[in-house]
C-alpha cells in the first residue's frame, strides 16, 4: 500500500506517522511537507513496519502527478489552520487551503486516486443547538477566513465529477504528537496554565459549548477511511465530544489549581452553543475512545518540568 500525506509534519500527520505503521505494515508512507514549521522532530524515532519517504515540497509548486501516481489513498492535511490568526493573512489562507486543495483534487482525479479531504466543524459557526451533516448550505457560517476555505473547498470538490474523495469534519483537535502545537484550546489553554498565565476565554465563550476531537480518534478515523475505502463522496463530523470551555477549564484545574481565566474579546465571537453530531460516521462502523482527561494529563505531563 502506498498513502501520500501532504502537511505530514504536522500536529495531526506527525502522529499520523507513528500510527499507520500499525495499522498497515509495510505500507510505503510518502511525506510531502513544505517544511516552513520546521518540524523536523515529527521524523525522529519512526517506528518500524513501513517504507518513509520525505518529499519537501509545496503543494502550491510541486509537480503533483508523478508524486500521486500509484497512490491507494492521498491524505490532504496541508493547511493553515490557525482560525484566530486568519484574519490577519486571509490571502494566504486562501491560496493554501482552498488552490492548494484544487491542485491536490485535480492531480488525484487526473489518476483515478481516492483523496481524504479534512474541513472542520467550525462550518457550522453559528448554527445553534444540534448540527449535523445535513444542515442547508444556506445555514453554514464560517466565522474566520480558516473555516471560509474548508467549505469554499468542500463544495469545489464536490462539483469534481470524477474525483473519489470523502470530508472529514474534524473538532477542535487536542491532544500530544511529535508536531504538537499550541494555538488552539485544549492545547493552549493547557500550555498557558503550566507556562503560569492566565488562560485567555473569549468573553462570550465560557459556557458555549463547541465540539472537540482527541488526536487518537482523529488518526483513528483516517485509518479506519482508508481501511475501508470509505470515498464516497460523503461529509462526515468527526467529533470525540462536545465540551464547555468551562469544561476544559476545570479538568485542566485537576493538575494546576492555581490556574487563572482571563475573559479577553476576539474578532471570532460565536454567539450560540451548538452540539455537533458524529452519528454518520459512527454509522459507518467508526466508534471514538478519545478522553478530555487523559489527553490533558499527557499534555500536562510533556510540560511538566515548566512547574518544577
Amino acid at each position: 500500500m502506498r498513502i501520500v500525506i501532504t502537511g505530514g509534519l504536522g500536529h495531526i500527520g506527525s502522529r499520523l506517522l507513528q500510527v499507520l505503521p500499525q495499522q498497515f505494515p509495510g505500507a510505503e508512507l510518502v511525506v510531502l511537507d513544505n517544511l516552513l514549521t520546521q518540524r523536523y522532530c515529527a521524523l525522529f524515532n519512526l517506528p518500524a513496519g513501513a517504507r518513509y519517504r520525505l518529499l519537501e515540497q509545496d503543494i502550491l509548486k510541486a509537480d503533483l502527478l508523478p508524486v500521486l501516481q500509484g497512490a491507494d489513498a492521498v491524505v490532504h492535511l496541508a493547511a493553515i489552520t490557525d482560525a484566530a490568526s486568519s484574519f490577519d493573512k486571509a490571502a494566504e489562507v486562501e491560496a493554501v487551503n482552498f488552490t492548494g486543495t484544487m491542485r491536490v483534487a485535480e492531480a488525484c482525479a487526473a489518476l483515478g486516486v481516492p483523496l481524504l479531504f479534512f474541513s472542520t466543524t467550525s462550518v457550522y459557526g453559528v448554527q445553534d443547538g444540534v448540527v449535523d451533516e445535513q444542515c442547508p448550505l444556506e445555514d453554514l457560517k464560517p466565522q474566520s477566513p480558516y473555516a471560509e476555505s474548508k467549505l469554499k473547498s468542500e463544495q469545489w470538490l464536490a462539483a469534481l465529477p470524477d474525483l473519489r474523495h470523502v470530508v472529514l469534519r474534524f473538532g477542535t483537535i487536542f491532544g500530544v504528537s511529535p508536531g504538537i502545537r499550541f494555538h488552539t484550546a485544549v492545547n493552549k489553554f493547557v500550555w498557558q496554565a503550566m507556562n503560569g498565565q492566565p488562560i485567555t476565554v473569549w468573553r462570550t465563550a465560557l459556557h458555549q459549548k463547541r465540539p472537540y476531537l482527541d488526536l487518537n480518534d482523529g488518526v483513528a478515523a483516517i485509518a479506519h477511511v482508508i481501511r475501508q475505502s470509505l470515498f464516497n463522496r460523503q461529509v462526515y463530523n468527526v467529533v470525540t465530544e462536545n465540551y464547555t470551555v468551562n469544561d476544559i477549564v476545570e479538568t485542566i484545574r485537576q493538575h494546576v489549581p492555581d490556574l487563572q481565566v482571563e475573559l479577553v474579546d476576539s474578532r471570532i465571537m460565536n454567539q450560540l452553543s451548538y452540539h455537533v453530531s458524529g452519528a454518520r460516521f459512527a454509522a459507518t462502523g467508526f466508534g471514538v475512545n478519545g478522553s478530555l482527561q487523559q489527553a490533558i494529563a499527557d499534555t500536562v505531563a510533556l510540560l511538566s518540568g515548566l512547574r518544577a
